[in-house]
C-alpha cells in the first residue's frame, strides 16, 4: 500500500497533458486591456504641473519674506567687488573641475554663514571685528589668486589658497559661536534678574 509520492504525482503529470486553449493568450490580453487601458490621457496634467510649480514659489517667496522681515535692516558689506573685476579674476578653481569643487564648497559654505549671522546694536562691534579680519583674508586670497596667474599652478599656492579659504570658514563659525556665547550670557543674566 505504501506509495511513493514522487513516483505518484510522476505518473499523474504523464497521464494528464495540460494544454492551453487556442486563443488563451489573445483573450487574456483583451480582458487585460479592458480592465486596465494603458493609453489613458491627462487633459489637466499640464495645469497639475503649473500649480505644483506656483505653490513652491509662493512659499519659498513665503519664506524669504518672513526671513526678511524678521533679520534687521542693517547690512555689512565683505566683499564689495564688482561682477567685472570677477570676471576677469582668475581663481584656482579653473585650473581643475576638481579644485573648482573644492573653491565652491567653502565659498557656498561661506556665503551661508554670513546669511546666517544675525546683526544687532550689540553685537556690532564684535561683527565688525571679525568683518575686517576676514576682509583682510579676503584680499590676501586676491593676492594668492595672481601669484597664481603669473607664477602657475603650484602645490604651495594652492593650499595656500585651501588654507585661506579654511581659515575663513573657521573665522565665521568662530564668530558664530561668540555670538550664541553672548546670546546666551544676556538670556542668563535676564533670568537672573527676573529671580
Amino acid at each position: 500500500m505504501e506509495q511513493d509520492l514522487r513516483e505518484m504525482f510522476r505518473k499523474d503529470r504523464e497521464q494528464q497533458k495540460h494544454a492551453i486553449k487556442p486563443g488563451h493568450e489573445e483573450r487574456f490580453l483583451n480582458k487585460l486591456e479592458e480592465a486596465l487601458p494603458v493609453n489613458k490621457k491627462q487633459k489637466w496634467g499640464w495645469l497639475k504641473i503649473a500649480a505644483s510649480i506656483a505653490i513652491i514659489a509662493s512659499i519659498g517667496l513665503g519664506v524669504v519674506y518672513f526671513n526678511g522681515e524678521n533679520s534687521q535692516n542693517s547690512t555689512t558689506v565683505v566683499d564689495n567687488t564688482t561682477t567685472e573685476e570677477q570676471k576677469n579674476e582668475f581663481t584656482f578653481g579653473d585650473l581643475s573641475p576638481d579644485l573648482k569643487k573644492v573653491e565652491n564648497f567653502y565659498v557656498a559654505n561661506i556665503n551661508m554663514e554670513l546669511a546666517k549671522l544675525e546683526v544687532s546694536p550689540d553685537t556690532k562691534g564684535l561683527i565688525d571685528s571679525f568683518m575686517e579680519q576676514l576682509n583682510n583674508l579676503n584680499l590676501e586670497y586676491k593676492t594668492l589668486n595672481k601669484e597664481l596667474k603669473e607664477l602657475g599652478p603650484n602645490d604651495q599656492t594652492i593650499t595656500a589658497l585651501i588654507e585661506n579659504l579654511q581659515l575663513r570658514l573657521q573665522l565665521l563659525q568662530k564668530l558664530k559661536r561668540k555670538l550664541n556665547e553672548l546670546k546666551l550670557s544676556k538670556n542668563e543674566q535676564i533670568n537672573d534678574t527676573s529671580i
